[in-house]
């Protein structure tokens, strides 16, 4: 199969360039969507007008992040169409289920109360209000959830098989789909993190304020609230990142060599805390993965196999076989996929000839090899390998953050406690770097789990190469700087507006 790779780049990059945009907003739409449910809840029970002025201010910069958010995520649903024809054709019964239930469902769920939340603060009772402020925080999370039930298909597709005569996968439980392992540890991670994120924006503006010596008793207020809702947050993501890790280790094996830079696997595998990788590095080539590391004896085989001896295999074990652990390489599953592919263009001729027997015995061999029929289109068994150093560096950030911020979410909940916030200098411009290094955190999560994933779209059925649409590089490449013009502008514009109203704070109306 032919396709053009100037196209395929341009279309992986645009998708790329939609999806980073689209998720600067996103984590914060998710966790301050709680976070206001949260300060209104307290005003509710406690009447009192500040309460509601702090839960106000806070809404007007949620709903100002949520337009952007949904802006970019329409047009990055658009262009499963428009660049990813290919995938849409064969995936669509299956990938299609999801997003249509998140826009039917919960997306609709999340704008009806919406404007109840944001237009009815006078119009409806305190009981009715609160609880539309809950269904937004709640909506946003089923967004979240069927997003990710699709996503997570894509890393570990169950409950489908492929139809020989219509070329296309099929759907064949629905609750496969819905339940799946990888799923369900992506939803968790995805939106922990998400609030971690979102109490991290909280943070990073009420310490900015109490420098300034502005709004101070609003400032630690909201401080108290989201450093206890952040916390508790950012030792789940921990938990769910480890049960992702694990998933991974099962259905995306290649994915988690790459993220630790493991090239030769072994019983008792250390996990690498800290590591530069050695840039000459290659699979099948002699040499020292790391030019410095620091590792934790055996903590990889636990991650990954839940017991400390266990066995990790590495990029080569992965690319070239290692039948002593029962690990089947590239190369066999590149030959029982070109099997697949010949039995497949068999079972078209015998159909179009009208020769049953002929059809039968292309369809028997068809069946014993379709499980690697994507593998028949790799060129080359390294291509395999997805961006070593790129997973690699992007997860490593996310841990070390991670780290950090549970141990400052601490340390605001700590002084929160004790209320001496607004005396703590130090601590607030740790505050200040809060929310743009967890949300840099939140992106390279989604870089690891999208370039770990590579070359595939589908895992192990269906190479990225062939999921583009069949269109000249020319178009993808114009609406490429399109959207970078159009992101860049409402990026621009929307920061502008957080600013200012920042600056006018919680007693502007």
């Amino acid at each position: 199969m032919e396709f053009d790779l100037a196209t395929v780049n341009w279309a992986q990059a645009q998708f790329a360039l939609t999806a980073l945009y689209h998720w600067l907003f996103v984590p914060i739409t998710l966790g301050l969507s709680f976070l206001c449910a949260f300060f209104e809840s307290i005003y509710v029970k406690t009447g009192s007008e500040e309460w509601k002025r702090l839960t106000r201010f806070w809404m007007t910069l949620f709903g100002i992040n949520f337009a952007i958010g949904v802006a970019t995520g329409i047009i990055l649903e658009f262009e499963f169409g428009t660049n990813w024809s290919t995938y849409s054709w064969m995936m669509g019964d299956i990938f299609g289920a999801p997003l249509a239930i998140e826009g039917i469902a919960a997306f609709f769920l999340e704008a009806t109360f919406f404007a109840v939340m944001f237009f009815g603060w006078n119009r409806v009772s305190k009981g009715f209000h609160l609880f539309a402020t809950w269904m937004v925080a709640i909506g946003s999370s089923l967004s979240a959830l069927w997003i990710l039930v699709a996503n997570g298909w894509m890393q570990n597709p169950v409950g489908m098989h492929f139809n020989p005569e219509t070329v296309r996968f099929e759907m064949e439980n629905f609750f496969s789909v819905i339940f799946n392992p990888v799923a369900i540890s992506k939803f968790t991670h995805t939106t922990t993190s998400s609030f971690v994120v979102g109490s991290c924006f909280v943070i990073t503006i009420s310490c900015w304020y109490l420098l300034r010596k502005k709004h101070i008793r609003m400032a630690k207020r909201s401080i108290a609230v989201a450093a206890t809702f952040g916390f508790i947050a950012a030792i789940a993501t921990a938990v769910t990142g480890d049960e992702s890790g694990y998933d991974v280790a099962i259905h995306q094996p290649m994915k988690l060599a790459a993220v630790e830079g493991l090239y030769d696997g072994h019983e008792g595998q250390s996990i690498v805390a800290f590591g530069i990788l050695n840039p000459e590095k290659k699979p099948g080539v002699e040499g020292p993965e790391f030019n410095y590391e620091i590792s934790i004896p055996k903590g990889l085989s636990f991650l990954a196999t839940r017991t400390f001896n266990g066995f990790v295999p590495g990029i080569n074990d992965l690319v070239y076989g290692n039948p002593e652990h029962n690990v089947m390489g590239a190369v066999e599953k590149m030959e029982k996929g070109k099997r697949a592919v010949a039995a497949l263009k068999d079972l078209k001729a015998a159909a179009k000839a009208g020769d049953d027997t002929a059809k039968a015995e292309a369809l028997t061999r068809f069946d014993a090899n379709s499980d690697y029929m994507g593998w028949g289109y790799l060129k080359d068994p390294v291509d395999a390998v997805p961006s070593v150093s790129t997973a690699f560096y992007s997860f490593h950030y996310m841990v070390y953050v991670g780290s950090f911020i549970i141990f400052v979410m601490y340390l605001f909940l700590f002084f929160s406690r004790r209320g001496s916030m607004d005396r703590q200098v130090w601590l607030q411009l740790l505050g200040l770097l809060c929310f743009p290094l967890m949300s840099l955190a939140s992106e390279f999560g989604w870089v690891v789990a999208e370039v770990g994933r590579q070359p595939w779209v589908m895992q192990g059925r269906l190479l990225t190469d062939v999921a583009a649409t069949k269109i000249g590089a020319g178009h993808v490449q114009v609406t490429f700087f399109v959207f970078l013009v159009l992101f860049t502008a409402l990026a621009i514009a929307e920061v502008g507006i957080m600013i200012k109203q920042i600056n006018l704070g919680p007693e502007a109306e």
